[in-house]
Formats: C-alpha cells, sequence, structure tokens
C-alpha cells in the first residue's frame, strides 16, 4: 500500500487530517488564505522536527531543494519561501496548533494505556523546564533583568509516558502558580516535587477527590496519629506515620490527616520524606510512586536532545508557541507509529531512523525490518570476535 511513497507522506496517513480540519474550521485559520494552508503550516514544521533542522532557513533550504517533491509530501503547490512560513507561524492562531496536539496526546494515550504498571489508575508527574531565551529578541518573556526565558510547565502520564498537559508561562512564573491550572482528574495520582509544597493547593487537590504524593519541604510541626519506626524493615521504610499538622498556619491549610513516610535510599545513602493524602497505600508503594516522577525529567531530557524547542524558528510568542506545540505533536505522532506498526523500539531508535529516511520510497515497516537485520548481523560479528579465555 506504501509502495512508491516518501517516508514523510506515510508519517501523514498517521495524523487525523479531518480533526484537524475542524480544529481549523474553529479558528477560521485558512479564512483568506488561498495556497500555504495551515495544514501545509504543521506538515513542514513537523517535517523541520523530524529532520532536525536547527533554523528557519535551513527548513527551507531542504525544502526549497527538494521542491518537485513538496506536493507529494503534503507541503502544497506554491513555492514556500521563508517569509510565508516565518508570517503564519506569528500570525496564525497557536491554539490551532495546541488543540492538535492535545489531539495527538489523546490519539497517543489511548494506544499505549495498555503499558504494564505496578498500580492500577491513572499517574501523573507534573514539572516544568525553563528554556533560556535571547531578552533582544523574546523582549516579551520576561525573566531576569538581562534574559529572557519561558517555562514548559508539563503534566506527564507516567503509565503511557505521553505528556498530558502542557502549560506555556514566562520563566519568571513560580512553579506553584501552575498548579491552579491542571485540569484534575477524580482518583487519580499526582506526583509533585517539593517545589510545589503548598499546603493550600494540596488540600484543593483532596477536595477534588485526586491524590497526590509530594517530597516534605521544610520542619513541619505535626502529631502522630497512627503508625511507628520501622528500622529493619526489608522496603528501606524507616518510618510510616499518620499526622496531624499542628503549626499555626499549617493546620489551616491543610486540617485533613496526611501520610507520612520516610524512606531510605540505597542509592543516595539518605532519606527522604514523602506525604500523601491516601492513608492505606503501602509506604513501599508510596516510595514507588515517587520514584516514577523521575520520568518527567528524562522526558523533557529527550524532546530537548531530539526534538527543537531550545532554538526557535521565530521570536514572536505565538511562534514559540507553535512550535513547542508541534514539537510535542511530533513527539505522539512517533509513539503512535511505533505503537500501530509494533516496531518494538525505542521512541529514540525510531525518530533516529526516520529522520534519516524522510525522503525515501521504502514501506516504514521494510526500514526497521532492514535496522534489526542490520542488528542481527553486528551482534554475530561481535560475537565471532570475541575470545572466552
Amino acid at each position: 500500500m506504501n509502495r512508491g511513497k516518501y517516508v514523510f507522506s506515510q508519517l501523514v496517513e498517521f495524523l487525523p487530517k479531518r480533526a484537524f480540519d475542524c480544529i481549523v474550521m474553529n479558528y477560521q485559520g485558512d479564512k483568506y488564505i488561498k495556497s500555504f494552508s495551515c495544514w501545509n503550516q504543521l506538515l513542514i514544521m513537523m517535517y523541520g522536527q523530524l529532520s532536525g533542522c536547527e533554523s528557519l532557513r535551513e527548513l527551507i533550504c531542504i525544502v526549497t531543494a527538494h521542491s518537485p517533491k513538496s506536493y507529494h509530501m503534503g507541503f502544497g503547490k506554491s513555492v514556500i519561501t521563508r517569509s510565508n512560513l516565518s508570517k503564519a507561524n506569528a500570525n496564525r492562531d497557536s491554539k490551532i496548533f495546541e488543540e492538535f496536539a492535545y489531539k495527538m496526546i489523546s490519539i497517543a494515550q489511548g494506544k499505549r494505556i495498555t503499558r504494564d504498571f505496578v498500580l492500577d489508575g491513572r499517574f501523573y508527574a507534573f514539572d516544568s523546564t525553563t528554556i533560556d531565551l535571547c531578552m533582544n529578541l523574546f523582549w516579551w518573556a520576561n525573566f531576569r533583568q538581562t534574559k529572557a526565558g519561558i517555562k514548559v510547565h508539563t503534566l506527564y502520564d507516567v503509565v503511557t509516558q505521553i505528556p498530558a498537559f502542557i502549560h506555556i508561562t514566562e520563566a519568571r512564573v513560580h512553579d506553584m502558580n501552575a498548579m491552579d491550572e491542571i485540569p484534575y482528574e477524580p482518583n487519580a495520582w499526582y506526583i509533585f516535587d517539593r517545589g510545589y509544597f503548598d499546603l493550600s493547593r494540596l488540600f484543593t487537590i483532596n477536595l477534588i477527590g485526586s491524590n497526590f504524593v509530594i517530597r516534605e519541604r521544610g520542619q513541619l510541626q505535626y502529631e502522630v496519629i497512627d503508625g511507628e519506626d520501622l528500622l529493619e524493615c526489608s522496603d528501606n521504610i524507616v518510618k510510616d506515620q499518620t499526622i496531624r499538622l499542628t503549626g499555626p498556619q499549617t493546620r489551616i491549610k491543610y486540617p485533613s490527616l496526611l501520610r507520612r513516610v520516610v524512606y531510605y535510599s540505597t542509592e543516595h545513602k539518605r532519606t527522604f520524606t514523602y506525604l500523601t493524602n491516601r492513608l492505606e497505600i503501602s509506604a513501599k508503594n508510596i516510595a514507588m510512586l515517587y520514584k516514577n516522577r523521575w520520568q518527567v525529567e528524562l522526558f523533557f531530557k529527550w524532546i530537548k536532545q531530539h526534538l527543537h524547542i531550545k532554538s526557535f524558528w521565530g521570536v514572536s510568542e505565538n511562534a514559540v508557541r507553535v512550535q513547542i506545540y508541534t514539537a510535542i505533536a511530533t513527539y505522539c505522532l512517533v509513539a503512535i507509529v511505533e505503537h500501530d506498526l509494533r516496531l518494538n523500539r525505542s521512541t529514540f531508535d525510531v525518530l533516529r531512523i526516520l529522520s534519516m529516511s524522510l525522503f525515501d520510497k521504502t514501506p516504514i515497516r521494510e526500514l526497521f525490518e532492514r535496522a534489526e537485520t542490520t542488528d542481527d548481523l553486528a551482534e554475530i560479528r561481535h560475537a565471532q570476535l570475541s575470545f572466552n579465555f
């Protein structure tokens, strides 16, 4: 079916174009547009993410060099110029690409929800990453007196390994303020670092019916309602207590009971103290859940290294948002392709092979079958050259 199609054209078939058209229609994104549509803009931006282009000039140079293939790649019939693309990124509503990114997130989560996890339910890790910008160019992104920057606050689904919610702010916005924007789900779990330790907001999460795990910050005043020291526990649990806050302010901000777990990490040779509003879950699982918070840090590291959200192809706030949301959509696209074609490869391997083959006409599955054959041959050669003494 895909014989004779470019690899990038095959990837486009995994995108929900009808859903994108509905979003564009809602925002009238293609009103008065004759040639370079929002769909063409999306595909060029995603191509730039997949191919690893460092700048808008580089992206346009590559697309122009392959202009006879542009129509078949989905870029449209007209000649694409740097000014056309930069104007589109600056002027077309970024909410079009934001909604489409969430559509891709929904599809990717639905496909990967069957991934095994030690507990049942929805588990999210929330954190942010700061992207430094030039003050002279990105004047709207105030951070410090001589520095600009933005923060990408991300709610990361640790089960499906897909970001569930993205909130972009100026870098000077404190992390705790972003907690108010999270779309909390009843009975879901939310894992926070101690930078988000705000008892009033945590109590709001409790009232919603959601669950949280967070590292304790500061010296809390409390009374122990139940629990004991577990100095000889095989799970490295030092304390497992049910507490009530007794500080003059803390008892007002969080009047309900809390679970306090002290865990000794043999890896770091130190103790960590966690608080949660769930009293019945085992202390071992609480420590395990917080350990999974590190996945959101790995996601930030991965997307900064392999996609382009550190150097931007436009200087306006709208252009920056368009690029970030297309990067998220590209990440979800790679995850969807890996799942649907059952490639059994890491996201990095899938992206690496696809990025080098976008103008190839080989079916995607064949690309990875060849790669598997190459890997097997490499293992055989390595075994032949190994000597056991």
